[in-house]
């Protein structure tokens, strides 16, 4: 790990990168990783490590254990750890130490790792305090806001406060930010026709603002909404809030 200096202290800054990144949308690893070189952060990947939360919402608790304590072990002596996934970080702060209820010695693991995990945007502003950025995007853009970023985290303004400072750029406000896009990991999959009927209200209230860029705080949310306005033939990009940034800081 390397050490790097933010407001006085000295951290070291491990980056998770989650299963649905590695697997199919590498970019926003990479976007992740540039980003927080770019803010003067230094970062250390430790390998693919799954937090065991398709597990856990499947009911298969005992497998999402084995995958809890390796997530545990691995990132066990890392002073932060930034993920660009708030339902990940969600499931390490909120449901490891349920799952570690009968087990004292994970249980004080997951504690202490929750309180050093970060949500991407959250790192920027709560840890690293970011004021301002050297970055410029010419043109519109509007908000998705993440179910587990923002009622489980409470994480939603730190996604604006980051777009604001990007020169050139202009935040337009969708209809109903904060309803659920409809993938919910397995309830997509369980629940197939709902999960349509939410993301085709999704589509509507994004395609309602007329802009062309769609920004997103959480991969599972853009895989349903990119693969939902494709589909309706809709040309729009939907991107993880670090490829915008990572793009407007390169400018």
């Amino acid at each position: 790990m390397t050490k790097v200096e933010i407001k006085g202290a000295c951290i070291e800054v491990g980056l998770f990168i989650p299963c649905l990144v590695n697997l199919f949308m590498p970019k926003i690893g990479d976007s992740t990783a540039a980003t927080l070189e770019r803010c003067g952060v230094s970062v250390s990947y430790r390998g693919e490590v799954c937090c065991g939360q398709p597990a856990f919402n499947s009911g298969h608790w005992e497998e999402a254990k084995k995958m809890a304590r390796r997530f545990l072990d691995v990132y066990r002596d890392a002073d932060s750890i930034v993920c660009p996934s708030g339902s990940c970080v969600s499931m390490v702060r909120k449901q490891y130490p349920r799952l570690f209820a009968d087990e004292p010695k994970y249980h004080d693991k997951a504690l202490s790792l929750g309180g050093r995990l970060f949500e991407f945007t959250e790192f920027l502003i709560k840890r690293m305090r970011l004021s301002e950025l050297d970055a410029y995007f010419p043109g519109k853009v509007t908000i998705h806001d993440s179910c587990h970023l923002n009622r489980e985290l409470g994480i939603k303004e730190e996604t604006r406060s980051l777009l604001r400072m990007v020169r050139g750029l202009e935040i337009v406000e969708m209809e109903e930010s904060e309803r659920c896009c409809g993938f919910g990991g397995v309830f997509s999959v369980k629940f197939p026709e709902i999960s349509a009927a939410m993301a085709s209200k999704k589509a509507d209230n994004i395609i309602s603002t007329g802009v062309e860029t769609v920004v997103v705080s959480d991969p599972g949310c853009i895989m349903q909404i990119k693969g939902y306005l494709e589909k309706r033939k809709e040309k729009r990009r939907v991107l993880y809030i670090a490829e915008l940034l990572n793009e407007a800081m390169a400018c």
